[in-house]
């Protein structure tokens, strides 16, 4: 089983220190990984790109059922919680 921060280990070396000093970084990383609703991913994979809450647009590819957001691969889809759902992805998604 993925360890659930696997995504954020594979970031450079001191990259997760230097976010938890810089919040407002921090806070726009974790606002580009949110889209408004609850958006399942059998929806999100007929969707070419979603606005983030950060502002931004994220890249949805869909192909031989796997799913990736921009570079990031669904890893874990579907996870219903009571105020949305969560698609583990396999890599952290940094704004451009």
């Amino acid at each position: 089983m993925r360890r659930p921060d696997a995504a954020f280990a594979k970031l450079p070396k001191g990259t997760v220190e230097s976010l938890l000093k810089d919040k407002e970084k921090l806070a726009k990383i974790l606002k580009y990984h949110v889209v408004s609703g609850k958006v399942m991913a059998a929806d999100a994979a007929k969707l070419k790109s979603a606005d983030t809450l950060a502002g931004a647009s994220i890249k949805i590819t869909a192909k031989d059922g796997t799913v990736l957001i921009n570079k990031a691969k669904v890893v874990k889809a579907d996870i219903v919680t009571s105020n949305g759902v969560i698609h583990v992805i396999d890599t952290v998604l940094i704004p451009q």
